[in-house]
């Protein structure tokens, strides 16, 4: 049987030269022939050892098996990390083609994966046509009013100059922010002067020294830009959280080298940790700094919520210092990247509901909410659940892999190796000029005007003045098939104030506890 393919190819051969086509059945065979041979003689794969030409085929099925199981085996409702019908409305909107469904929900509402916001029989009718927030605390010179749906970290480097470009000019047409990722600010985030969050990470890319401390002289000349319109420090991100990273020197490009500030051709180091402060104080002190060589933008933070008395260890240090934070970002562990150690997808970091309900608790608890702002990042893709992350304490919503979408993302699941076939996540430039800036700027704006323009719609339905009127209260959910009841009743909120004037009535008491000023360790 292991001999088979390759004497079936000889056959070939030997009957292709009696045909009056032996050149074309030549042509066809003599590769297959040498394929066969090459099979049988190299020593890596057993299979295609011991099966000619015929192994072969797994390896066909495994590169197109993504594509099988989202086109012929899903059902519209079963694909992850997006399904079919979450894709499709992104499509839908961002092409400005009708988003509606017919024929009734797909969801199966005694599941516990049907929750829903509670309409008015008295829907509000006249309400505002748009809402932003104002983000900076008496502490920010120059506070940024932002829209209620931005662009979320995305490097370039991870994406690509096209990509980067049209987002930008995407943002820029529909008057919200986009976050340049801590891959540093590169010369295509600033090609169509959107307004940008720039984004510092522990390898302080665009801000570093030669032996990668951060550069304070490099950070003040960029980050006093008017472009830049705040600043946020990276603690951790959703997908892979406390974990750092290396860019193999093959993929240093000179392009990549400058938006860094790094070396082309040598190895790029992210290390898991920032080097600029290893307490909570020092790391207030350390965003009080970067507010003033900002010229007083607002500065804040993003994390994916890890161990519950971090964050009570930073609000406790904020009040104790005095020096406030003007936002938080919570990143959910649902949340995407470009690559990720599979462990840590699937296995670190708490989800987006959980941790937003922590940090908005942290802030409620401690009175400082009426000047810290609060964002919330994963899997953000529609009006409802820009709703329902309003409702859980978020001021406004960051989304990625959604704009990915607009730009033309299949979800191939490609983006770790350079072959994204959409020309989003490669440096390849073959696969970039398929890319066309002009066209996809147009529909990373439509797209957000579109899910703004349905969570509107949401808010009126719901009888509401504006979209922080959305309480807990508004939102159910199933706790089996027969019982559910509104997510206050089943999560904790607490009332402002309670956990300076009352810790041992919130369930937050051991975190609280342990939290300390001068140390993200235990007490």
């Amino acid at each position: 049987m292991r001999f088979g393919p390759t004497l079936l190819v000889v056959l070939l051969v030997a009957l292709s030269l009696t045909v009056p086509a032996w050149r074309w059945g030549l042509a066809l065979s003599l590769p297959l022939l040498a394929l066969a041979i090459y099979d049988f003689t190299q020593r890596s794969h057993t299979l295609w050892r011991n099966y000619p030409i015929l192994a072969h085929i797994r390896w066909i099925a495994e590169d197109l098996r993504p594509f099988a199981q989202a086109y012929f085996v899903e059902s519209d409702i079963d694909g992850r990390p997006y399904n079919h019908n979450e894709r499709a409305l992104v499509y839908a909107r961002s092409k400005g083609q009708l988003a509606s469904h017919p024929f009734g929900t797909e969801l199966d509402v005694y599941s516990d994966e049907y929750e829903w916001l509670a309409h008015s029989m008295a829907p509000k009718e006249g309400i505002a046509k748009e809402w932003r927030v104002d983000v900076g605390n008496d502490q920010c010179k120059r506070p940024y009013s932002a829209a209620l749906l931005n662009i979320s970290a995305m490097s370039f480097g991870s994406l690509s100059a096209n990509a980067i470009k049209a987002l930008n000019k995407g943002a820029a047409a529909g008057n919200f922010y986009h976050d340049t990722g801590e891959g540093g600010l590169s010369r295509y985030h600033r090609e169509h002067n959107g307004d940008l969050v720039w984004e510092i990470g522990s390898g302080y890319f665009g801000c570093r020294k030669d032996d990668g401390a951060f550069d304070p002289d490099r950070f003040a000349d960029t980050a006093q830009i008017d472009q830049v319109k705040m600043v946020e420090i990276k603690l951790s991100q959703g997908a892979k959280p406390g974990h750092g990273g290396v860019l193999p020197g093959s993929k240093v490009t000179e392009e990549i080298a400058e938006a860094r500030g790094v070396t082309a051709g040598q190895d790029c180091v992210s290390p898991a940790a920032h080097s600029t402060f290893s307490t909570p104080v020092e790391l207030l002190e350390w965003a009080a700094r970067l507010r003033d060589l900002s010229g007083g933008k607002p500065v804040g933070a993003k994390l994916c919520v890890g161990k519950p008395h971090e964050v009570f260890a930073l609000v406790k240090a904020m009040r104790e210092t005095g020096i406030v934070l003007d936002y938080l970002v919570v990143d959910g562990a649902e949340g995407g990247t470009g690559a990720a150690p599979v462990e840590f997808s699937n296995r670190v970091g708490m989800p987006l509901r959980e941790g937003l309900i922590l940090v908005r608790n942290a802030l409620v608890g401690t009175n400082l909410k009426p000047q810290v702002k609060l964002a919330a990042s994963g899997k953000v893709y529609s009006g409802a659940g820009i709703a329902i992350n309003l409702g859980l304490g978020a001021d406004w919503c960051n989304a990625a892999r959604g704009f990915m979408f607009a730009l033309g993302c299949v979800q191939s699941l490609k983006c770790h190796t350079d072959h994204c076939p959409t020309g989003i996540a490669t440096q390849d430039s073959t696969r970039q000029r398929g890319l066309v800036v002009t066209d996809k700027s147009e529909r990373v704006a439509r797209f957000q005007r579109s899910t703004l323009e349905s969570f509107r719609e949401m808010v009126i339905a719901m009888g509401l003045e504006n979209p922080w009127q959305i309480e807990p209260r508004h939102i159910s959910e199933r706790l089996d098939s027969a019982r559910a009841d509104s997510v206050d009743r089943i999560q904790t909120f607490l009332a402002p104030g309670q956990l300076l004037d009352d810790p041992d009535s919130t369930p937050y008491q051991r975190y609280w506890d342990a939290a300390r000023i001068d140390s993200f360790k235990e007490a």
